[in-house]
């Protein structure tokens, strides 16, 4: 599976929702979640570099991610993305167990630059439940289309747990109970990032 055909087709993915994203945003945000990332993940594309290797390819894509996303969606994405190809260092190839440490990585990333945990209606909503699946999977003996399978399953069902969820982080927290009711857009778009992963492990296993 190639990590450059993961931006390519995350950014594809974001591109096709980023409507519904701003839609999702609007309710309790700024509105422009889904622009924000498209333009992010689009300028990422483009800073892809035609040799190197896969975690090399990520820090590219996470620096062009944080200097090109607006909002706070900028930091935390691309600095993400940035640790995951730092957890990959110079591997040619991308198995099953560094994958997982590079999740693993974005996770505590998203976690320490937003302060945020599980059931504050965040994207950790749906990134921590994604790394628990892959990580489940993977001590299970699971390959990469298995354990990126789980993850995305876990990830999509996060962040559809978030529509009860009352923000207790950024913008959407000062709604109080009025940002109940409605899905999280960073879930939602952490859980396209994931299926994008698990669709192109599938397709190359």
């Amino acid at each position: 599976m190639s990590i450059l055909d993961w931006v390519r087709r995350s950014a594809e993915l974001i591109a096709a929702e980023a409507e519904r994203l701003s839609r999702l945003d609007a309710a309790i945000g700024d509105g422009d979640h889904g622009h924000n990332l498209d333009r992010g993940f689009a300028a990422a594309v483009e800073a892809l570099p035609e040799h190197g290797t896969p975690g090399r390819a990520l820090v590219v894509a996470g620096r062009t991610i944080v200097s090109t996303t607006g909002g706070v969606s900028g930091p935390l994405y691309g600095m993400a993305v940035r640790r995951a190809g730092k957890e990959l260092g110079d591997a040619g190839v991308v198995d099953a167990v560094r994958l997982g440490a590079a999740l693993r990585g974005a996770l505590e990333t998203v976690q320490e630059l937003g302060e945020a945990q599980e059931g504050e209606k965040t994207m950790v909503d749906a990134l921590a439940p994604a790394v628990a699946a892959y990580e489940q999977a993977l001590a299970a003996g699971g390959d990469l289309a298995e354990c990126t399978r789980a993850a995305a399953d876990a990830a999509e069902r996060g962040a559809q747990a978030t529509v009860p969820m009352q923000a207790r982080k950024g913008r959407a927290s000062y709604l109080g109970k009025r940002s109940i009711g409605h899905l999280d857009p960073g879930a939602v778009s952490t859980a396209l990032l994931i299926r994008a992963l698990a669709d192109l492990a599938s397709e190359h296993a």
